[in-house]
């Protein structure tokens, strides 16, 4: 019922707005790392902003495939198609990077993420900035924060459908192994815009049975200004999926009925109100949340062991903030008033009998604010702080300051520098477990200080190379601990650290009909102190690398329109040796391992067949092939990565002011 009357809105919408320019474009601007959109170069910290657009017109359809060519990040798929997929942002953990869908925050309690959850249907950029944010943003943003920007629509009435089928030798052996469709629409006046987005993804998945993956999504967004003074947004989103998956800690395939399932939801109103020429008032009320599990009932009469889980994950927040412009500064005063709940429920069955888990917990968290950004001649500045008071671990301060400035005589020419720190709160199930495992309720948070230096030139406004070194500090990280020190003590403390530096670097060019980009990262992590783990199989081991973290990335990436109605694109990446460890599901032990190098290779492109003019839809078809090499590969110890994989598309689109 619920696709049925979102579906129904695709339809609506469209005779709600006329042909104009809508008033709520940020091109130019960028909205995370600053309480107010700035000019990218007045920005102190290293920021990437991608186009949703051109994301789209390369083929990719999530936002972790988005991430991948981005320095400093890593993205991490244990396994096929709608397997876990976990990031790692300048070395920190995958819990430590804040992501954000129009300002309102969807990550787990505790910071962790699922990123095949989010697609780029309907997405006009990404922005992400590296870097401490917990100044700002509070708790989770240790490494950066990534947030997702949803288009509000301008111009006329558009509508665009979209099917592509997908081959890449599953274990059915046939010809097409999965497909997916999209259909979406937008357009807005000038003091109206909106946009929706609905999709579906099906494929059978790559291991020999049980590795069936969907997931259908939607998002809609809707934008209102009634006066020049006076703004409303509105946004929704849901994505329902599942993922079959047959495979064991170890990645081997065994189970034919194991499936994880979730419903994901996310909603916010933002009010905007210039109460003077100096004073905007802003309100913001979200809330982001998911109902899913695991379902892994017995396979047959021979087996003797099931799991069944269920958990509800609320997070709802309400922010007030006040921008009030000083001159050539901005002072932003604002407060936070932040809910988590969860629920959860767990049957296991076993030879050894059949036992039950059940818990319900909430945390209130309360914070307020402070914000300066000021711009005078070639010099840009901001700072800030907020102050937190968390009903579970108390009070903590965390602040941010950098600076921008173009040299003299230069003006292609930045210099930046930023210092900040950061915190990250301890999950529901770090605080409160019950049962084998216990919980720990005076866990205090994990905290990060990090500092970096800056410079980018353009050398022309079709070329630009930028280069970022970083260097940060993990301290008091949550660390499980299989034998706690006393009989009945907690299972998880603070009490392991760790480091990490690098040096980001990137290119883009422009070059007549060519648009051409490349990004390198070098990157050294430490365990600097390794708290319970010992010897050299640990997970953490005193001055080691952490794990999954590769030294060296390199992706390059290139598109060109071969005539008015054919363009091209590829892209390359190289992922570098990295640490993980592989487990042993029968003596429960571990092994540290080496993952190899690997590269891989894409090519695509698109032709327009028709172009619309009124009476005709505009018609393209496209193909694309990934891992064009065919090279074998694991991002995560023990489950093996796709193959080749060949797809192919047909998109129609009707009304749209002429280009």
């Amino acid at each position: 019922m619920r696709i049925t009357l979102i579906a129904a809105s695709l339809l609506l919408l469209p005779g709600l707005a006329g042909a104009q320019e809508d008033v709520f474009s940020l091109d130019g601007l960028v909205v995370t790392v600053s309480p107010v959109p700035r000019d990218r170069r007045a920005v102190a910290s290293h920021v990437t902003v991608l186009d949703g657009e051109e994301l789209r017109a390369r083929g990719l359809t999530t936002v972790a495939e988005a991430l991948r060519d981005v320095s400093g990040v890593d993205v991490v798929r244990a396994g096929s198609f709608g397997a876990l997929t976990s990031l790692f942002m300048r070395g920190g953990e995958s819990d430590h990077t804040l992501v954000l869908v129009d300002g309102v925050q969807v990550n787990r309690d505790g910071g962790g993420l699922d990123f095949s959850r989010l697609t780029l249907d309907n997405v006009e950029r990404i922005e992400v900035a590296r870097g401490p944010a917990s100044a700002l943003y509070g708790s989770d943003a240790m490494a950066g924060v990534i947030q997702v920007v949803t288009r509000t629509g301008r111009g006329s009435p558009r509508v665009r459908a979209r099917i592509e089928t997908a081959s890449f030798g599953g274990p059915a052996d046939e010809w097409v192994d999965g497909a997916r469709w999209s259909a979406d629409v937008s357009g807005g006046s000038d003091g109206f815009g909106y946009s929706a987005a609905l999709s579906h993804e099906s494929n059978e998945g790559i291991l020999e049975f049980n590795n069936r993956h969907t997931r259908t999504a939607f998002t809609g967004r809707a934008g209102f200004a009634p006066d020049s003074d006076t703004r409303l947004d509105l946004v929704v989103a849901t994505t329902s999926r599942e993922f079959h998956r047959p495979t064991d800690g170890s990645g081997n395939v065994v189970d034919r009925n194991a499936f994880d399932f979730g419903d994901e939801t996310m909603a916010h109103l933002r009010v905007s109100r210039a109460l003077t020429d100096r004073l905007e008032i802003q309100g913001l009320l979200g809330v982001s949340g998911v109902d899913g599990g695991t379902d892994d009932q017995f396979d047959d009469p021979s087996d003797d062991e099931s799991f069944v889980s269920l958990e509800h994950f609320r997070r709802t927040g309400a922010e007030v903030r006040a921008n009030l412009e000083a001159g050539p500064a901005v002072l932003t005063l604002g407060g936070e008033l932040e809910q988590e709940r969860l629920r959860s429920f767990s049957e296991s069955s076993s030879s050894f009998g059949t036992s039950f888990g059940r818990s319900e917990n909430e945390r209130l968290n309360k914070a307020v604010f402070v914000n300066a950004t000021g711009e005078r001649g070639l010099l840009a500045l901001n700072a800030g702080g907020r102050l937190e008071n968390n009903e579970r671990f108390g009070t903590g301060l965390t602040f941010q300051a950098g600076a921008a400035a173009h040299l003299p005589r230069r003006p292609g020419t930045r210099l930046r520098a930023s210092l900040g720190t950061a915190i990250k709160e301890p999950s529901f199930f770090e605080n409160f477990a019950t049962g084998f495992v216990l919980g720990n309720p005076d866990l205090e948070p994990e905290r990060s200080l990090s500092w970096e230096v800056g410079l980018e030139h353009e050398i022309s406004p079709g070329f630009r190379l930028e280069a970022t070194y970083f260097d940060q500090e993990f301290e008091d990280l949550i660390q499980y601990t299989f034998t706690p020190p006393n009989p009945g003590d907690p299972n998880y403390y603070n009490v392991a650290g760790a480091a990490s530096r690098g040096v980001e670097i990137g290119a883009e060019a422009r070059i007549g009909a060519v648009e051409a980009g490349a990004a390198y990262t070098w990157l050294d992590t430490e365990v600097t102190h390794s708290g319970f783990d010992s010897g050299p199989s640990a997970e953490l081991v005193d001055g080691a690398a952490l794990l999954r973290r590769p030294s060296h990335t390199v992706s390059v990436r290139a598109a060109a329109a071969v005539t008015d109605r054919v363009r091209v694109h590829s892209s390359a990446r190289y992922i570098g040796v990295r640490a993980d460890r592989s487990f042993d599901p029968v003596t429960f032990s571990a092994t540290r391992e080496e993952l190899p190098a690997y590269v891989l290779w894409t090519i695509g492109g698109e032709w327009d067949v028709s172009a619309a003019d009124g009476r005709r839809p505009d018609v393209a078809l496209s193909v694309r092939v990934e891992n064009l090499l065919g090279d074998s590969y694991q991002e995560a110890w023990g489950f093996d990565a796709p193959g080749r994989q060949l797809y192919v598309g047909l998109s129609v689109g009707v009304g749209g002011d002429p280009s």
